[in-house]
């Protein structure tokens, strides 16, 4: 059986330079298509792939720096702003003869203080806040501001102190023990 081009040669409907053309053009087109010429369209098309994909993963890389910056950022802010409260809410021109103990990065620490200072500071009117190694005596409204932002900066809060109850059998009721004994 002959192909379709010979029987339109063969009608008179095409010539031989026309079926040769097309010839020619069907041989060009398949060795395009084994040398990778298409091959080079899909390599395109990868290479745009793979740039959107660094793009995406540039953009996570600094949307998390981003992120971490601005914590970072938060977190100093966050400090100043405790060091400013603490600065300008404490107490000074406190210093005396009696003694308060207190424990600062697991080190006792000594505080001399007067009676009336050290009075409210063991009843609990007055805390002890520390920040980078530095110990500030402030009301305990302010230690709780601060606790409010870092908690870790209070060294010592106490609580007021409520009467208790005595038992009527105990032999020294009628003697207290004061809160601020001084050994």
């Amino acid at each position: 059986m002959a192909s379709l081009q010979d029987q339109l040669l063969k009608a008179g409907l095409t010539t031989k330079q026309k079926t040769r053309q097309a010839n020619s053009a069907k041989r060009k087109k398949n060795k395009q298509q084994r040398s990778g010429v298409e091959h080079g369209a899909s390599l395109q098309e990868q290479v745009k792939q793979d740039l959107a994909l660094s793009k995406a993963e540039k953009l996570a890389k600094d949307s998390e720096l981003n992120e971490a910056k601005n914590i970072e950022l938060a977190h100093k802010e966050q400090q100043l702003r405790i060091k400013q409260i603490l600065e300008h809410h404490q107490l000074t021109g406190v210093k005396g003869e009696s003694e308060y103990n207190y424990t600062f990065d697991n080190k006792v620490k000594k505080l001399a203080l007067d009676t009336i200072t050290h009075k409210a500071l063991v009843n609990g009117r007055l805390a002890l806040c520390g920040l980078n190694e530095i110990t500030y005596i402030v009301t305990s409204e302010t230690a709780e501001k601060v606790a409010e932002l870092d908690k870790s900066l209070i060294l010592v809060q106490n609580d007021k102190i409520e009467a208790e109850e005595t038992d009527e059998n105990d032999p020294y009721a009628d003697y207290q023990i004061p809160d601020d004994l001084m050994w």
